[in-house]
Formats: structure tokens, C-alpha cells, sequence
């Protein structure tokens, strides 16, 4: 059930990487932000929402639910419930596309495969938090060795004329790899198309692990990457769909429509 129209709710997700806030009323999202994660949890949420209030064109007092969820969730005072990002991550997907049963959500430090059941809820994950190879950290340490926006290098992969295999997948094994192969003289596209394809095979193996049946659901930052997209494709050869707006949302986006559902108790 969601909220009825005039009355909002919010969605607050806070990550290592980026403070999301999603706001909703009747059923619509509002308002939205994405700011980055400070040393303060607390504050960075605040701010999130503080932005999301303000294209919203609402006070604070007016918001009649908040529910957090992220890494950061318990320490969101202002929250009234704070619930995991699995299950939020798992409602926004399921919300924006039924017919989805596999989700994968990468952020800027863990990788999280999620299997949903006909009505939404999660029946099995799998989290993997321990390494950087399959994160956008791991991205962000490429995008520095070759010196460009780490927003540039799906776009690259996708110019690539072949894939350049990466033997390595531990981050700093992998930045000499990178290193030796500019200097064998590859093309820093089709280097950039084997991170890709490295990353992609580490989290089909957690896809596999969870269950994997089309459309697979790709949530968080990374899920921008078109490059990423692609490679996921070819890897575990289903397709892979993800939010039309913002990926980064979906974790705030099911806060929030949890955080209506109470409301409408």
C-alpha cells in the first residue's frame, strides 16, 4: 500500500560511497538526492534529504514516515525505522519491475546478489564486502591509472576492439597489471573492456550462487556504467535491465515505499 496524495514519506539510504534520500507521496517519487558520504553518517543522510525536502517543496515536520537503511542506518536518529539494504534494494527493484528475480547491487564498496520471490521478498544473498575487485573501488583505482573520469570508462570499453584478459583480480595486483599491458603497448580500451569483463566475472559468480533467471536487476552506482552492463550480458548471457533514472536510488527508493506502507497501516 502507498501513500495516499499530500501525504510524504522518505527513503533514506546511506552508503560508504553516496547518502541517498528518495521522497514520496501518493505512490510517486517527489523529490531526490544524491550527495557524498562524509566522515558523519548522520549529516550526510541530513543532507541528502535536506536536498530531496527542497525539490519535494516540503518542510521536514511534513514527512509523516523516514525509514534508513545502508551501512549507515543506525546511526539516522531522525529515522523511525531502519531496515537492511538487501530488503530495500530488493522492494525498489521489484517496485520499478515485477518480473525481475535476480538483483545485483554494486556500490563504491561492496557487491550484493539478491533473489526475489514472486511477491518481492528475498529468499536468498550473498554479500561480498571483503575484496574491491568487484566494487566501483575497483573501478575508481583503474580510472586513475589511466588518468581519466572513472565516468569515461564504460563509454571506452564499448569502443574496444577486443578484451585484453586480466589474470589478476586483486586491486593492487591488478593496477601493475594494467601498468605492464599499457606498456606492452594494448590499447587502453580493450584494457579497460578485460577490467570490465574481470569485474563482470566475479559477480556472475555470486549471480550463479544466488540463482540467475532473466531480467537480472542492476542497482547502485556502477549500475551507470554501460560498460559494465555490457560485459554482465556477455558473461552471464542474460539481460540485464536497471533503473531508467537513477540506479544510485533503489536502495532509498524501497525505504521509502517501505516507509509508505507503514503510513498506510
Amino acid at each position: 500500500m502507498e501513500a495516499s496524495t499530500g501525504v510524504y514519506c522518505a527513503g533514506v539510504d546511506i552508503g560508504a560511497v553516496g547518502a541517498k534520500a528518495v521522497i514520496m507521496s501518493g505512490g510517486k517519487i517527489v523529490g531526490s538526492a544524491v550527495v557524498p558520504t562524509a566522515v558523519n553518517a548522520e549529516k550526510s543522510g541530513l543532507s541528502a534529504l535536506e536536498v530531496a525536502l527542497k525539490m519535494a517543496g516540503i518542510m521536514r515536520s511534513d514527512l509523516k514516515q523516514v525509514v534508513a537503511t545502508g551501512y549507515g542506518r543506525r546511526t539516522i536518529a531522525f529515522a523511525d525505522k531502519t531496515i537492511t539494504e538487501i530488503g530495500c534494494h530488493a522492494r525498489g527493484a521489484y517496485s520499478l519491475n515485477p518480473k525481475v528475480r535476480t538483483i545485483i547491487d554494486m556500490g563504491g564498496q561492496d557487491c550484493k546478489a539478491i533473489r526475489i520471490d514472486e511477491e518481492g521478498r528475498v529468499t536468498e544473498f550473498i554479500m561480498n564486502d571483503k575484496c574491491a575487485s568487484g566494487t566501483g573501488r575497483f573501478l575508481e583505482v583503474m580510472s586513475r591509472v589511466f588518468e581519466i573520469p572513472v565516468s569515461e570508462m564504460g563509454p571506452l570499453a564499448l569502443q574496444a576492439e577486443k578484451m585484453v584478459p586480466m589474470s589478476s583480480t586483486c586491486t593492487v595486483f591488478a593496477e601493475s597489471e594494467v601498468i605492464s599491458l599499457m606498456a606492452r603497448g594494448e590499447k587502453p580500451e580493450d584494457i579497460i573492456n578485460g577490467v570490465h569483463h574481470a569485474i563482470a566475472q566475479r559477480v556472475a559468480g555470486l549471480l550463479t550462487r544466488v540463482g540467475l533467471e532473466d531480467d537480472v536487476f542492476f542497482s547502485g552506482g556502477v549500475a551507470k556504467n554501460v560498460g559494465m552492463i555490457k560485459a554482465l550480458e556477455e558473461i552471464i548471457e542474460k539481460k540485464v535491465v536497471t533503473s531508467s533514472e537513477n540506479p544510485q536510488l533503489m536502495g532509498a527508493l524501497g525505504a521509502a515505499l517501505f516507509a509508505a506502507g507503514r503510513i498506510a497501516l
